[in-house]
């Protein structure tokens, strides 16, 4: 049959294909995906088992007239692959290439972006009412995953889909898993309902058998008006239909002869109908089978062995810093919990479960109840530290407001992956959180500069009982700062001067104090000298420290790696003006516009905010220094 996806350049060449070809196709797409990303890196497990599901839909379906949504879209290489973006999909999460998500600018079948999990029935419905409105009759699918389905969200657009009535596929792709595996009582009902017969093809086949024999039909009366009493004992997906669904399944989610019927099936039903597709993370690959766990997402790896590349010697990851820091401080002191939303090794909290499992909480993909929960636990005299990542904190911010900050609860954020996270895109950076935070009463906020001051802000956190604190730190390795078992408290608001200079003062915060140094040292072989303070803290700030710098070197530059709107230099610039001190500011940091998918690092120097960037702004910044910064390309407002 030859190579069939190198023929595949739209959804719609696949109705040309047999049964046979089709599965032909999704071998050649796992091959595809597999010889790739391990090349390049990047999501792996998901999209492997989601191939005949991509297949079914797209090969019955019209796309784009008929609308797929796909939730996370980790899931989603196989429709890209099928979408017009074979040829490039060897650049996928890689600067200037595809995205790792489903991308509106990149194709006409990428119907809806989304990063965070359990937006997709939401979104359908939308776009189902929306066909209702216009009086259309285009299908409407929604590809959530069982890991996406425990979000609130999804369970309030279930709920609503139900009491609409209207035309809707929800197709759930039930690997078990999300990022990590599934928890909580959801998952337990999917366990239960995978181990029982195909409820809708037996019910229909009962159906018939008895509307052919005498007395059937008032049999069928019978058993209607007892059905609710018993089908809570007896029906997989009552759950669905209670809402208001019809639930198929659950139905072999890799065999596409299987799905097709199922999806036709749903269109003719009409109404909101759930597809049950029991699917295997990591299908066509043995090791990510094994481990879809480790397997979700990877660096690159041999494709024949399975055998990660080795990683390069160098500094702890901040999370592994995290969780040797709290685990010590857990050890001192029995009120310490920890919480997670679903990311257990990513946060680093997997290896605090084994030490205290009592003290443990992943409370799946749910941030909102998180950070409420961790209230109560916070209201009721423990001290929780729930560790999620910035983008994701964003899903909870009527609860910090809430459930935190108006009640003054000691909860302690500790916030992964803050700043410029990568590859995954503007969804996954961590732009915002200085800035969304910043302004809610009671709340402190700190960010290391490195690993040492790291330790002393988790351990500033574990004495401090006057109201919510939090700790945002980067993705990613270290400086390579020393690390300890005691880290020594932090004094509250208290920020350093790490270099003395009288032209004028960058205040640095987190991750830019180390690049905001080295740009004063290169700033020194120009024949300017710059003091450079760590701020520490962006709430409550070092006053007096900011001030007398300020007022000494009469200009100031502020550097940080989130949203300059709102962020740490509003705040110094806010505090100079309340005080009367009218020095002019230069506010580096990251611009108004949602940041690209990227190299981390690569992404930093585009938006000037390394150390080479820093020193051509402040350049610019400086009277009588402006030419000699033009020549060499820079402008503070890139």
């Amino acid at each position: 049959m030859g190579n069939l996806l190198d023929r595949i350049n739209d959804p719609a060449d696949l109705k040309e294909l047999e049964l046979a070809e089709l599965e032909q196709l999704a071998t050649e797409i796992r091959e595809c995906i597999i010889g790739t990303i391990s090349r390049i890196g990047g999501h792996f497990a998901p999209s492997l088992g989601a191939v005949e599901i991509t297949l079914a839909a797209h090969s019955v379906l019209n796309s784009p007239e008929d609308k797929i949504i796909w939730d996370v879209g980790h899931q989603s290489y196989p429709h890209k692959l099928i979408t017009g973006r074979r040829e490039r999909f060897d650049t996928i999460k890689q600067f200037g290439g595809i995205s790792g998500y489903c991308k509106r600018a990149e194709s006409p079948h990428d119907i809806f972006e989304a990063g965070h999990g359990g937006t997709s029935v939401s979104a359908a419905l939308g776009f189902a009412k929306a066909r209702d409105l216009r009086g259309t009759d285009d299908t409407i699918v929604a590809v959530i995953g069982d890991g996406s389905l425990t979000a609130g969200m999804a369970q309030e657009a279930l709920n609503n889909a139900g009491h609409q009535k209207t035309d809707l596929i929800i197709i759930l792709n039930d690997n078990q898993m999300a990022i990590a595996p599934n928890v909580g009582g959801m998952s337990s009902y999917f366990s239960r309902v995978r181990a029982e017969p195909h409820y809708l093809w037996a019910k229909r086949e009962a159906q018939e058998m008895l509307r052919h024999i005498p007395m059937g039909e008032r049999m069928l009366e019978a058993i209607k008006r007892v059905k609710g009493s018993v089908k809570q004992l007896v029906v997989p997906g009552v759950l669905f239909e209670d809402m208001g669904l019809t639930y198929l399944g659950p139905v072999d989610g890799h065999c596409i002869a299987t799905l097709q019927e199922a999806i036709l099936q749903a269109k003719h039903i009409g109404g909101p109908v759930l597809i049950h597709a029991i699917t295997t993370k990591g299908k066509g690959y043995a090791p990510a089978e094994a481990d879809p766990y480790k397997w979700h997402a990877t660096g690159k790896f041999d494709a024949l062995t399975g055998e990660f590349a080795p990683s390069k010697p160098g500094p702890p990851k901040y999370s592994k810093v995290f969780t040797h820091t709290l685990l010590k401080l857990a050890e001192r002191d029995p009120k310490i919990v920890a919480i997670n939303a679903a990311m257990p090794d990513g946060t680093g909290l997997k290896d605090f479960e084994p030490v205290f499992p009592e003290r443990y909480f992943d409370v799946g993909m749910c941030e909102q109840h998180a950070v409420t929960f961790a209230a109560g636990l916070a209201a009721d005299g423990y001290w929780p530290f729930a560790a999620i990542y910035s983008t994701f904190l964003q899903r909870a911010y009527d609860q910090i407001i809430h459930d935190v900050c108006i009640m003054n609860f000691p909860v302690r954020l500790c916030i992964d992956r803050a700043g410029i996270a990568g590859n995954d895109g503007p969804t996954h950076q961590g732009a915002f959180d200085i800035a969304y935070l910043r302004p809610l009463p009671n709340m402190t906020i700190m960010a290391p500069k490195d690993e040492t001051e790291f330790q002393r802000m988790l351990a500033t956190m574990a004495q401090y009982d006057a109201g919510p604190i939090a700790v945002r730190y980067p993705r990613g390795a270290g400086v390579g700062a020393p690390t300890g078992d005691d880290p020594e408290p932090l004094p509250l608001g208290v920020g350093e001067t790490l270099r003395e200079g009288d032209d004028l003062a960058i205040i640095a915060y987190g991750h830019e104090v180390y690049p905001a140094v080295a740009a004063a040292n290169y700033l020194a072989e120009e024949g300017i000298e710059a003091t450079v303070i760590n701020a520490r803290f962006a709430k409550p700030l070092d006053e007096s420290l900011l001030l007398a710098a300020a007022r000494r070197c009469g200009r100031v530059v502020t550097v940080e790696d989130g949203i300059r709107a709102g962020g740490f230099g509003s705040g110094v610039a806010e505090m100079l003006q309340d005080r009367g001190c009218a020095v002019p500011v230069l506010r580096l940091g990251l611009p108004d516009r949602f940041i690209e998918h990227g190299d981390r690092n690569l992404l930093l120097e585009k938006y000037g905010l390394d150390a080479d960037g820093i020193f051509k702004s402040v350049m610019a910044f400086v009277p009588g220094r402006a030419t000699a910064a033009a020549s060499v390309g820079v402008s503070a407002d890139d």
